[in-house]
């Protein structure tokens, strides 16, 4: 039975940690920085008391505290940086949060061979840094890039537009350890492209929250840079649009990224007021030249307006400004959703969306997975439009989930609002990995 500590046990719990892994290794949650405070407490259910954030040095460290929390049924609440802890459910009452922040080694980066293996703790724009000195890439463009580490980006599946090009978090990880909620350690995988044996355990921690182990390494597979890059932006009337990215979609062009826009967002971005498409070409120059003239043959063949032609600065600018609206709330009150439907419903899910939300919503979706992201103000709305809306993208093929709301809204509402058959095999695995529910409880899909 797991019992929430007072005061004192607390005080008792703070002294042992400190004498398992040193005092400026374990930081009580009355003396936690206040962003942090903030972030944790958008994690955890109200009312419930700040837990001590642990931070293991080493992947022994990691193995040793959970171990430990293990055999005195404390919760666990793994984290990164924090920079997604107000993604996902509330977690219940938590004893102890296990960052992995200062696991943050790079282990090896075989250039040669296109892979990558570091700490989980490591920093995603550290890693950038030191694919790019080898003109290599991860294919990964996650929310709060500048904050996020690997580890968070795996756990909760984290990927942007380059997923038309690169594929999901799924497709980039080729191994990987976890500590499991025993503080065993495990892995799965390898650290070369070509390592299929055994059960594919990698695919079931991306995206599970650190409900079943908390990674402490991964290894990536890497491309190498492109030549260049251009990207079109396309604008008109959304009938028009549909046409034009089913057309793409059939097409030879190889787009790198490929975005549905909603009318507020074209408007923030300065192209007009009607549903637009962002498209990005890299490869060759000439290949890039000959699929920009070709796409902007096909939008002109469809009465729609080639509004823009990015490069360089320009280009990147606009890849940052679509993230950061959608990831970066600018009151107290908004709503972040992750939201997928059918592909060729990508553009009929802008105008649901623009249709039943105020008209400061914004949204993007990937043209050829149906997946995007949609943020308003909540406190314009209420919650049973949400639910409004999750039953349209259900019934075209999707889902909808809230990744960020404030604690009235997540008690509200199923943050998750998953309805599919695989919920039971998802149970068994939690009870497999984590029987006593020590890891996240609460946090995941059917309160996992």
């Amino acid at each position: 039975m797991t019992v929430i500590p007072t005061s004192d046990t607390r005080s008792s719990m703070i002294q042992q940690l400190q004498s398992l892994l040193g005092a400026t290794q374990v930081v009580a949650g009355d003396d936690l920085a206040q962003p942090l405070r903030d972030r944790l407490s958008w994690a955890i259910a109200p009312k419930s008391d700040l837990p001590c954030v642990v931070y293991p040095q080493t992947q022994d460290e990691l193995a040793e505290v959970v171990a430990y929390a293990a055999h005195h049924h404390w919760r666990l609440l793994p984290m990164g940086s924090g920079s997604k802890m107000h993604w996902g459910g509330l977690a219940e009452p938590v004893h102890l949060v296990v960052s992995t922040a200062r696991l943050n080694q790079l282990v090896d980066h075989a250039i040669g061979d296109l892979t990558i293996t570091a700490e989980a703790g490591m920093p995603f724009h550290s890693m950038a840094s030191t694919l790019r000195q080898a003109n290599q890439h991860l294919g990964l463009d996650p929310a709060y890039a500048e904050q996020a580490t690997i580890g968070g980006i795996v756990a909760t599946g984290d990927t942007g537009a380059l997923r038309q090009r690169y594929g999901g978090v799924r497709d980039r990880v080729i191994g990987l350890s976890f500590v499991r909620a025993d503080g065993t350690m495990a892995k799965a995988g390898g650290r070369v492209v070509k390592n299929v044996a055994g059960y594919d355990l990698m695919k079931l921690m991306v995206g599970a929250y650190g409900t079943l182990g908390i990674i402490s390494q991964l290894t990536f597979r890497v491309y190498p840079d492109v030549e260049t890059s251009q990207t079109v932006v396309v604008t008109g009337e959304a009938d028009a649009i549909q046409r034009l990215t089913a057309a793409v979609l059939a097409s030879s062009l190889t787009p790198h990224r490929f975005d549905v826009l909603s009318p507020k967002l074209i408007q923030i971005l300065d192209f007009g007021e009607t549903v637009g498409l962002a498209i990005q070409f890299a490869s060759m120059a000439v290949s890039v030249m000959q699929q920009v003239q070709q796409l902007s043959e096909m939008a002109i063949a469809q009465s729609l307006s080639v509004t823009a032609l990015l490069q360089h600065d320009a280009e990147s600018a606009l890849w940052r400004q679509l993230q950061n609206p959608i990831h970066f709330p600018n009151t107290q009150s908004s709503i972040t959703c992750k939201i997928g439907v059918l592909p060729n419903k990508a553009v009929a899910a802008i105008q649901e969306l623009s249709d039943e939300l105020p008209a400061e919503a914004i949204a993007h979706i990937h043209a050829s997975s149906g997946l995007g992201t949609v943020q308003f103000d909540g406190a314009a709305i209420a919650p049973t439009v949400v639910l409004r809306l999750r039953n349209w993208c259900e019934t075209n093929g999707g889902f909808l989930s809230v990744l960020d709301a404030p604690q009235t809204w997540k008690q509200q509402i199923d943050v998750w609002g998953y309805s599919g058959n695989a919920l039971p095999v998802m149970q068994r695995l939690k009870s497999q990995f984590d029987p006593h529910r020590i890891l996240n409880p609460g946090r995941f899909v059917g309160g996992i």
